[in-house]
């Protein structure tokens, strides 16, 4: 057994590019969202709906990351090198079948698919073109995460952050010529930042390729046609994960839709809230993957007793690392919301929602973790189930309820969000300590 501080040093090895790399592929709308600023609120809303549809789109192949590195993680873990690649080369080829039609039936649909998340008709005709070229990128998004989910298998995330800054540097030079007209290409207006993206993801993909082809043709990187076993293996991790984040991102518009019940100051607010507390839990859900890549490996030696205790010590890194992030929103929540919000009415509206936020966020870590453990163990339902029945089944409805219906408003929807992942944590961690996991075979 490993002692306490090298097992701290390779989490963290192994966490810290994850989360860098996370928190800069968060910066792509924003980086979007902020070169078309300039031309308008129109143009604006319209990257922000079209962004959206495609964060949407982008979640029915999302559980690829997680199908491949739960499989190579656990072939590392039994020391069948030659075979860690066959999970990637399966997730690939179900990336090209699915994301090719995918995006086919998205550029058919676009203005319908505008018009259910926004009615106006000015804002749609940009949001229709601006995602017309962002789901052009749905090929090069599915494989990425199949390449992620490969090296962040075998522990080595750092590539995972060098790309993703070569994909920003590319994406805001690409998006500015374009969207502006410099360098002789054509003035694009908003549909050049969806452009840039693309370009700069399709960029990504051929670093991860050549990356691939370098150094994991060892490990049987395209090495012959998957077969049917493989394929169907990576499928039914991937597609629990998949409904999942699919699902949850609709729970989102779901609770938009309860605060505009309320009111408008409700909304704006809510959105602050909402978009704060999503940004800092990305280092709970990083030290999460890591975990998925350590109980991994774990489980491909055998070592029961050490995949459990892995799930743990990142958990307390977790709550750690959350707490450090929560503790300014808890003590100065005037002075944070300030950055956003300008109306004293509204600062005073959102200071205890957000400090109700910072303790959700620690709360959170226990869940955060082992559902990306759980993930690596090959317990993809028990996740999916997990996380919706508790979404859809409790927190939704009992938002309505205590919002709308007994009139609470937001400052009530927020007391049950902290109940709701009180109960989210206390799950996961009963799920844990139970060890039935341990039995998946993957």
């Amino acid at each position: 057994m490993l002692p306490d501080s090298i097992r701290r040093r390779r989490i963290l090895r192994l966490a810290t590019p994850i989360i860098a790399a996370m928190l800069t592929q968060s910066l792509i709308n924003l980086i979007d969202a902020a070169l078309v600023g300039s031309l308008g609120e129109v143009p604006l809303a319209g990257v922000g709906i079209g962004g959206y549809a495609m964060f949407l789109v982008t979640a029915l192949v999302f559980g690829l990351s997680s199908g491949v590195q739960s499989q190579t993680a656990r072939r590392h873990g039994e020391e069948a090198w030659q075979l860690r690649a066959r999970p990637l080369n399966a997730g690939l080829a179900i990336a090209l079948l699915v994301s090719l039609p995918l995006t086919l039936l998205c550029l058919w649909q676009a203005p319908r698919l505008m018009a259910l998340i926004n009615p106006d008709a000015a804002v749609n005709a940009v949001a229709v073109e601006y995602f017309r070229w962002r789901v052009l990128s749905l090929v090069a998004v599915a494989m990425i995460f199949c390449f992620r989910g490969y090296w962040n298998g075998i522990e080595q995330s750092g590539f995972y952050l060098r790309i993703m800054l070569v994909m920003h540097a590319v994406n805001v030079a690409a998006s500015v010529c374009l969207i502006f007209g410099y360098l002789g290409l054509p003035a694009m207006g908003a549909a050049g930042a969806g452009a840039g993206t693309t370009l700069s993801l399709y960029v990504g993909l051929a670093l991860w390729a050549l990356l691939s082809l370098r150094h994991a043709v060892p490990s049987g990187f395209l090495a012959g046609v998957p077969r049917r076993p493989a394929l169907l293996t990576t499928l039914r991790l991937a597609t629990p994960h998949s409904f999942q984040q699919l699902w949850f991102a609709a729970g989102y518009a779901v609770l938009f839709w309860i605060l505009g019940r309320i009111d408008t100051a409700s909304v704006a607010v809510g959105h602050v809230l909402v978009n704060l507390s999503l940004l800092l839990i990305l280092p709970g859900v990083g030290l999460g993957m890591a975990a998925m890549s350590l109980v991994g490996q774990s489980l491909g030696r055998q070592a029961h007793g050490d995949a459990h205790r892995w799930g743990w010590d990142v958990v307390r890194l977790a709550w750690l690392c959350l707490a450090a992030l929560a503790l300014p929103m808890a003590l100065f929540p005037e002075q944070i919301l300030g950055l956003f919000l300008r109306d004293p009415e509204l600062i005073a509206l959102a200071r205890l929602p957000l400090q109700l936020t910072a303790v959700m966020i620690v709360l959170d870590g226990a869940a955060l973790v082992l559902a990306q453990a759980l993930l690596g163990a090959g317990a993809s339902r028990t996740v999916m189930t997990t996380t919706l029945s508790l979404q859809w089944l409790v927190f939704l409805p009992l938002a309505w309820w205590v919002g709308v219906v007994m009139e609470q408003g937001l400052l009530g929807i927020w007391w049950v969000q902290l109940g709701y992942r009180c109960l989210n944590s206390l799950w996961f961690v009963t799920i844990w300590q139970r060890r039935q996991w341990l039995r998946l075979e993957i």
